[in-house]
């Protein structure tokens, strides 16, 4: 099964075995010529199925046996996500939002409330928020700035638009008990928001996602958050951010 697609201003083919990474990518259809072709296989599938198994028995989960179409989504972004770098574009592990034309990036562990975090956004300012992407977003890096761009792969709860959005602030976010805010410094950043991105095998693209990231951090504004899960996190965090009250 083929389908060609545009996945942050690059045109991807995506040759698959099942049908669901196309029923996925509904709205990303593209006639263009394609700059990167992604095949996936039965060992594709099966490595994604060891790798989801490992992370459930690691965390104390019990194990899923997803089926082979959900997986092969897996397989199909992270081929993804292993080529963008030569674009100056990678893959972050976070829940972008964006108000009034600027873009803001929640990274956190999972579980810790980014997506949560990112509804009280919605909840304060209404129709002004545009979820762009609420678990992998697209991120490019170049010319000293910085865009997000929204996917189809965007986590359980399915809130992501086809939208590219100038990336205003990378916010680094924590669990407290009170709100508070403050300015992230780089040497504290990079290393956090590294442990966020998508960080290729192959070496010399590697090498080019560190890169991808120091830029990133040196051309969009940085801040940490603690935060309870009250609708005064996000006025807290807007205000910061933002420099305007809502």
């Amino acid at each position: 099964m083929t389908g060609t697609y545009l996945f942050a201003n690059i045109v991807v083919r995506v040759e698959s075995l099942h049908d669901n990474v196309h029923r996925l990518c509904h709205g990303y259809e593209t006639n263009g010529q394609p700059r990167l072709t992604v095949r996936t296989t039965r060992e594709d599938i099966d490595f994604e199925h060891a790798r989801s198994k490992a992370a459930d028995i690691a965390a104390g989960r019990n194990v899923v046996d997803y089926n082979d179409g959900y997986l092969e989504l897996l397989a199909v972004y992270r081929k993804i996500a292993e080529a963008m770098p030569v674009w100056n574009t990678m893959l972050v592990h976070g829940s972008c939002l964006a108000v009034d034309g600027a873009a803001y990036l929640f990274c956190a562990p999972s579980g810790t409330g980014k997506s949560t975090h990112a509804r009280l956004w919605r909840e304060l300012l209404g129709n002004r928020v545009v979820m762009v992407n609420d678990d992998k977003p697209l991120v490019r890096v170049a010319d000293g700035t910085a865009m997000v761009f929204g996917t189809p792969w965007d986590g359980k709860h399915h809130l992501s638009s086809n939208v590219a959005v100038p990336l205003r602030a990378v916010c680094l976010l924590g669990r407290d008990e009170s709100n508070h805010i403050e300015r992230a410094s780089l040497d504290d950043a990079f290393p956090s928001l590294l442990g966020h991105v998508y960080r290729p095998i192959d070496p010399t693209v590697l090498l080019q996602t560190l890169t991808l990231v120091d830029r990133l951090v040196g051309c969009v504004d940085l801040w940490r958050l603690g935060c309870n899960m009250d609708l005064d996190a996000a006025r807290v965090s807007f205000a910061a951010m933002s420099g305007e009250r809502a």
